[in-house]
């Protein structure tokens, strides 16, 4: 208490107390403020991606290469300590690359390989097997549609789960339809949905973005990883239903 009589307790003899590994000194307003440097957690200092072999692109290759989900401009930006228009032009250019898109010359030691006399042979550059692609607002590298046959010789038969045909409908009726209940999806399809939602969920392709504020009941919209998953950048990108619909003259005989 205030003006009381400062009681300090003593140790009994002989006992001992581990020193703190950390010492601290006291600041003002009552503050513990360490006199030790930080930690091992002290952040990086960033690394000049000038002094690396390759530069800016092959660092943002090395990282894309380990990825497990797009990365955006923002955050290769910030790990890299490079500005964001530098980023995207290198990005740029990677993908024109890979694409086949650029030509490149290549230095060439030995004349006798030597195309004109200068020690330089021209080469167009190839299209590679796989693709860097935006997609769910990051970067991210793909293997192309076109050798879908020999990488589906590579992966074993049943390594993939693959969603069933009623949870592609459920999917589907979601990503058109969003923000959207349960009892609205079961509606439009016509059968109970609440198992199939919760294993879309459980898998990261639906989550629950808000409630309905007449009924309260909870609204779900697809996830960055939905379209992840279908090579799309935004929902604006989802192909138009409009073709598949039926026609005026299809109804009526729905009718007769």
């Amino acid at each position: 208490m205030d003006g009381g009589p400062v009681v300090r307790r003593t140790r009994p003899p002989g006992s001992s107390r581990r020193r703190r590994s950390r010492c601290f000194r006291d600041a003002p307003g009552g503050v513990r403020v360490s006199n030790e440097p930080e930690a091992a957690g002290k952040r990086q200092a960033p690394v000049d991606v000038d002094t690396l072999p390759g530069g800016l692109a092959a660092a943002l290759e090395a990282i894309l290469m380990v990825a497990d989900r797009p990365v955006s401009e923002f955050d290769l930006s910030k790990v890299l300590a490079v500005p964001v228009a530098e980023v995207r032009a290198a990005l740029d250019s990677l993908r024109a690359e890979y694409d086949g898109l650029s030509a490149d010359t290549t230095s060439v030691a030995d004349p006798a390989i030597s195309e004109d006399g200068a020690g330089q042979v021209s080469s167009g550059v190839v299209p590679r097997g796989f693709e860097l692609r935006t997609v769910g607002g990051g970067w991210r590298f793909y293997s192309r549609a076109e050798f879908a046959p020999v990488v589906q010789a590579f992966v074993l038969e049943g390594q993939t789960s693959r969603l069933s045909r009623a949870a592609m409908e459920t999917l589907a009726v979601v990503a058109y339809r969003q923000p959207v209940s349960r009892a609205r999806v079961s509606a439009i399809r016509g059968v109970n949905v609440d198992g199939v939602m919760r294993t879309l969920v459980a898998r990261g392709l639906l989550a629950e973005v808000d409630r309905d504020p007449i009924s309260g009941a909870l609204l779900y919209a697809t996830t960055p990883y939905f379209l992840e998953k279908l090579g799309l950048d935004s929902l604006e990108e989802l192909p138009q239903i409009s073709p598949h619909l039926p026609g005026v003259d299809e109804l009526e005989e729905f009718r007769g």
